[in-house]
């Protein structure tokens, strides 16, 4: 299904996006969100794009299940709740911070050895309980200290330096640049820094579906499965409560889901039929309807998506209208002003 070539980095250029998403109040388009869309078929092929599936982007943190099955690779023994924390933009709950602890724990270091960015949590609830209890920010707050601590548990087993454990030449991140291109299927067209602290990776939205669905389409008991495995039981674990990731996760059978900060999503089902969605402005109202259109053009029953098609426009306290995917996108045509 899957070729394992990989091709010539995407071409850095300005995206050609397009009208992915409108915000429908009384009837009128009153605003419009750009993006892009794509949706993969069992057997690889492209069944749906809109906008600009080949320009080189940034995945943010969608790219975070490909990270870890780069670790796992290298010997990383985490299943289960940990390594859903492995690949998860969390919350800051206390499982959480728990779950990084215990990782850390488990590698024998500190977590003063975690070189993330100190946060305060990234649920806005949590958070204000910190402002309340003046507590202040920390690396293990920060809602990627899991991957910082599974790297440093990948560092501690390969006899890798913890020192530079970020820096784009480093062993660690080398081997997942390595991953990153082996499940993209395409070169790295530019590294830089992600708001984290680690090396980010740029590859293709089309490239982006490619990984998910070689992840969730991967014989039992490899890396890839183990990570979708994990994500998929422990969805709170990779998110939170009361993300929509994990309600997507938990609504959708067998499915995948990943999303990233600039309105990036990733969701792909255990056949390989899979969607990556991109919000040129990063708005995330417009990221969750797009991302469900996508799935139910792949081919999942729009019933079970109802929750996910947009959040409500209010007006004197009412709802006057809604956040909609374009009428290309509705698994059902209907007016666009409707």
């Amino acid at each position: 299904m899957y070729s394992s070539l990989v091709a010539d980095p995407p071409l850095i250029r300005e995206p050609l996006h397009a009208p992915v998403a409108h915000l429908i109040r009384g009837g009128v388009v009153e605003g419009i969100h750009y993006g892009s869309v794509v949706v993969l078929g069992a057997d690889g092929h492209v069944r749906f794009q809109l906008g600009d599936i080949e320009a080189a982007f940034y995945p943010r943190s969608a790219l975070k299940p490909v990270q870890a099955v780069a670790m796992v690779r290298a010997g990383l023994p985490l299943d289960g709740e940990l390594l859903s924390l492995t690949a998860a933009s969390h919350s800051g709950e206390e499982r959480h911070l728990a779950g990084a602890r215990r990782i850390l724990e488990l590698a024998g270091v500190g977590e003063d050895a975690l070189r993330n960015v100190p946060d305060m949590p990234y649920d806005p609830v949590v958070r204000d309980e910190w402002v309340r209890e003046s507590r202040p920010p920390s690396r293990l707050a920060q809602n990627c200290s899991g991957k910082h601590a599974a790297m440093l548990y990948t560092c501690v087993l390969n006899d890798w330096p913890l020192e530079g454990y970020l820096d784009p030449g480093h062993p660690l991140q080398q081997a997942i640049a390595e991953i990153v291109e082996d499940l993209t299927g395409q070169r790295i067209a530019q590294v830089t820094v992600d708001g984290c602290g680690a090396p980010l990776f740029s590859v293709s939205l089309h490239g982006l579906a490619r990984a998910g669905a070689r992840i969730t389409s991967a014989a039992p008991g490899t890396p890839e499965a183990r990570v979708a495995d994990a994500m998929r039981a422990h969805a709170e674990m990779a998110s939170g409560a009361g993300r929509d990731v994990a309600a997507l996760m938990r609504a959708v059978p067998g499915l995948l889901a990943k999303d990233g900060f600039e309105g990036v999503q990733v969701a792909a089902l255990p056949d390989g039929r899979s969607v990556a969605v991109k919000i040129a402005d990063g708005a995330n109202r417009a990221r969750v309807p797009v991302a469900a259109a996508a799935l139910a053009w792949a081919g999942v029953d729009p019933s079970v998506l109802a929750e996910f098609q947009g959040e409500a426009l209010l007006g004197g306290g009412r709802e006057v209208g809604r956040v909609r995917p374009v009428r290309s996108l509705e698994p059902v045509v209907v007016s666009a002003c409707a």
